[in-house]
């Protein structure tokens, strides 16, 4: 096993930090590309002088280590899609507290209203169609609503 690893040498770590990085398009998760630049951060510094294969391993260990805080700053730095947009992916939660026009009347506690290019069931007391109403609860694929 000692003779594997005496045999590690710039080209290897390179070749190696790519294939790391290669293997992360095909399974993103952004776990390898950390570890592939670990491998290339060692290949770049055996360049610069001739590491036995132990330091070559602690270096490569040091790095991968030291890559899982630098990842987590760089996750917590972009922004989220959330922050911009709270309601991405719960739309129905952005209907609250607006008013629509029923489109087919609320029998038996049930109707439909047009939102957009969405027909939403809604539940609520009795109207006729044509009738304004305010969304005052999300629950799901059905609104409840309360007359305007």
């Amino acid at each position: 096993m000692a003779e594997m690893f005496s045999t590690l040498g710039t080209w290897n770590w390179l070749i190696f930090g790519f294939v790391l990085m290669a293997l992360e398009l095909l399974a993103p998760g952004v776990f390898l590309f950390w570890l592939g630049l670990a491998a290339l951060l060692v290949g770049l510094l055996s360049f610069v002088f001739t590491p036995s294969w132990q330091t070559q391993l602690l270096m490569f260990a040091v790095f991968a280590v030291a890559a899982v805080p630098a990842w987590q700053h760089f996750a917590r730095s972009t922004p989220e899609a959330s922050k911009s947009n709270p309601f991405l992916n719960r739309r129905n939660e952005a209907l609250i507290g607006r008013e629509f026009t029923l489109e087919k009347p609320i029998i038996d506690g049930t109707g439909t209203v047009r939102i957009d290019d969405t027909i939403w069931r809604v539940a609520g007391p009795d109207m006729p169609a044509g009738s304004r109403v305010k969304v005052v609860r999300a629950d799901g694929a059905s609104l409840t609503v309360a007359m305007a």
